[in-house]
């Protein structure tokens, strides 16, 4: 009886690892939604990667932009709230949660909601405004 019990115990130990270890990335959403081209902009920026963050921008959005003036956020997850779809525009809500080391009680959390801009253009949804923590523009079509 015992060691059923010890054995049950360690499956559950090794199936909570298994579980823990294989969440790794997020899985990817069809660049053809507009939640997938702001989860590649995102992940573009918060990468550093201002060239492939502009691939996804509106060519309005493009022009406005002045590279290298901010770093790429630190400590930042994005995280899909909902999606209005209209016809040639569509807004994304997301949640921004910051996190931050330390402090005299351990690490801290703060979470806010924001709002990207897309438009349809050409059949391919683009991002017009940005959260300004996202924005890869200084004063820009895509800063808030």
């Amino acid at each position: 009886m015992l060691l059923a019990i010890l054995a049950a115990v360690a499956a559950l130990v090794v199936l909570s690892l298994v579980l823990v270890f294989a969440r790794g990335e997020p899985v990817l959403l069809d660049e053809s939604t507009p939640e997938g081209v702001v989860q590649r902009y995102a992940a573009a920026v918060i990468e550093g990667d201002e060239a492939a963050a502009a691939t996804y921008l509106t060519e309005a959005a493009r022009r406005g932009c002045r590279h290298g003036e901010h770093p790429a956020p630190e400590n930042l997850r994005v995280v899909l709230v909902s999606t209005t779809v209209r016809e040639d525009t569509a807004d994304v809500k997301v949640s921004l949660v910051s996190s931050a080391e330390g402090g005299p009680f351990g690490p801290s959390e703060y979470a806010y909601d924001d709002v990207f801009d897309l438009a349809r253009v050409d059949g391919r949804w683009l991002i017009d405004t940005a959260p300004w923590q996202l924005a890869i523009c200084g004063s820009g079509a895509v800063t808030r």
